[in-house]
């Protein structure tokens, strides 16, 4: 099967079937190169962590949130996109990592509203404005920080520079306890944020993690695991 052959199988299976929220839908609105689309997992009044089955793109329990720690925005992740060797390439380039590598996922971003967005499981259209260079474990597991598209408050953000200082205390305070269990015992990955970075460079995070799905998961790859 040829990569053309795939893109038409692509587009009318896209019409028949759900798409699934990772591989089925594009990084960008089409026509709004400058947006990015979110698909969102988990919202502020969530009281259990969900995320996508990477197999079958549904919403899944990841765990409960059994103590106080509550994402403080709403939170997904860019479609086809994926944290490869270009980006941890980048990242180990940026801050002098060499023995960091991706984590093999989507690229995480956090969209900030002042709209009650009670629920995930959605697609919504977002401006980044900049980012969190994480590190997980020795991964490269980066936070794109966006607003939501219209958004009568938020969207006049054009930068994270503009964002008041308690709000990227606040998600920075997440990522950095998220994964804290008070009374658990052994050994916990490390997790770091080394700078917040602006919105120029997310554009360069979010265009390498789009090469490296594109590394991945591209059509010639899809291609011939068709054939």
């Amino acid at each position: 099967m040829t990569s053309a052959d795939a893109q038409k199988l692509l587009k009318y299976i896209s019409k028949v079937f759900k798409p699934h929220p990772w591989h089925g839908i594009q990084s960008r609105p089409k026509g709004e190169e400058s947006l990015v689309n979110a698909y969102i997992e988990i919202v502020p009044t969530d009281r259990v962590k969900y995320e996508i089955d990477k197999d079958t793109g549904y919403l899944m329990v990841d765990r409960p949130q059994k103590f106080s720690n509550i994402i403080p925005s709403l939170y997904g992740f860019i479609p086809q996109t994926y944290s490869g060797e270009k980006l941890a390439e980048y990242t180990r380039k940026k801050i002098g990592r060499p023995e960091l590598v991706g984590d093999g996922d989507p690229l995480d971003l956090c969209v900030l509203t002042e709209k009650p967005i009670t629920h995930g499981d959605m697609i919504l259209k977002a401006v980044p404005i900049g980012g969190f260079r994480m590190i997980d474990g020795g991964e490269v597991d980066d936070k794109i920080i966006a607003v939501l598209k219209d958004d009568p408050i938020y969207s006049n953000w054009a930068d994270v520079s503009s964002c008041p200082e308690s709000i990227i205390d606040s998600l920075r305070h997440y990522f950095l306890t998220y994964k804290e269990i008070p009374g658990a015992t052994g050994k916990k990955a490390k997790i770091e944020i080394t700078d917040v970075y602006d919105a120029k460079e997310a554009l360069e995070i979010i265009s390498l993690s789009e090469q490296d799905y594109t590394d991945s998961y591209g059509l010639e790859n899809m291609a011939g695991l068709l054939d």
